[in-house]
């Protein structure tokens, strides 16, 4: 019989950025995973640190002294942004299925060995997303459509104030079971598992994003090849929003509105990218009025992934 240990069939990246003590319980519960009858839960773990100066590394490493040879840290020295942080952590891992994530997850035990059982079974399938629940245990919507223009606008109108209009129920799938698997058109990016040969042959996460959409573009490059988008909510990670994006809300603010532009002009072709000017004008206002409301304190909640 061989001593050689069997090579993990996922990974993890954690993307930090001054995730304070929740990037150690992150990290805690990765390596908690259960493996599953095939040894396919535990994963290895790759955490890579976008220039934090709170010391959530060095917290890391003090929480962790005798696990640190399963978990990688890269330190850039500097804000790559999600989407090249992503890159540079998938890099440095092999395994057939990788998951990127955020680093305020507490991921459930077997979600790992449940994810790669679907990819397993389902070969043409390239991004799987887990139930996604916040602190309260309440759903956070990461199983998601891509919004036609007139979602898309009723959701930017309606959704800080009214968050279960029809555009955003229909947007976010709020009326859908989650309890029941399906095909989606993307899953949000604070957790999601990719089939490694897809993520290649669309070049990776678009690094052009610095925060906010790159998820939304991802699943969409990669349906355009042919590939499928699925949510598994087998696989379950309670998410604390805005530990990052809480330090820098304005720039996180004008980020989003950003990504959502630049998503326009690359996805909007022929007559529609007439509406490129006016989608300009009219997310720069919508980013205002936001900024505006939070700098006097009425803004309900955080900066939300990806909207």
């Amino acid at each position: 019989m061989s001593d050689t240990p069997t090579p993990p069939k996922w990974a993890a990246v954690v993307v930090n950025y001054e995730a304070g003590e929740l990037l150690s319980a992150c990290v805690r519960s990765l390596l908690a995973d259960d493996p599953g009858p095939d040894g396919a839960g535990t994963p290895e773990v790759v955490v890579v640190d976008n220039g934090s100066t709170d010391g959530s590394i060095a917290a890391l490493r003090a929480a962790l002294p005798a696990d640190l040879a399963e978990v990688r840290i890269l330190t850039p020295g500097r804000n790559l942004g999600y989407a090249a942080a992503a890159n540079v952590g998938i890099a440095a891992t092999t395994a057939p299925v990788v998951a990127v994530c955020n680093p305020d997850l507490d991921v459930a035990p077997g979600t790992g060995a449940a994810m790669v059982a679907r990819f397993d079974a389902e070969p043409d399938l390239a991004a799987l997303g887990p139930r996604i629940e916040n602190p309260d245990g309440s759903l956070y919507p990461s199983a998601r459509r891509d919004p036609g223009i007139g979602d898309a606008i009723g959701h930017a109108l309606f959704g800080i104030v009214a968050p279960r209009n029809r555009f955003t129920r229909r947007y976010r799938q709020l009326d859908l079971d989650p309890a029941r698997p399906r095909d989606v058109d993307w899953v949000s990016g604070a957790m999601l598992y990719l089939r490694r040969r897809a993520l290649t042959s669309v070049g990776g996460w678009d690094e052009r994003y610095f925060m906010y959409m790159e998820d939304v573009d991802l699943c969409w490059r990669l349906r355009r090849l042919g590939w499928r988008v699925a949510y598994e909510p087998a696989g379950r990670a309670t998410h604390v929003q805005g530990a990052s994006t809480d330090r820098t809300p304005y720039r996180m603010i004008a980020e989003h509105h950003r990504s959502a532009f630049r998503f326009a002009d690359r996805r909007w072709r022929g007559v529609h990218r007439l509406l490129l000017v006016p989608a300009a004008v009219f997310l720069a206002a919508r980013a205002a009025v936001e900024m505006a409301a939070r700098a006097v304190g009425s803004r309900p909640g955080r900066p939300h992934v990806s909207g």
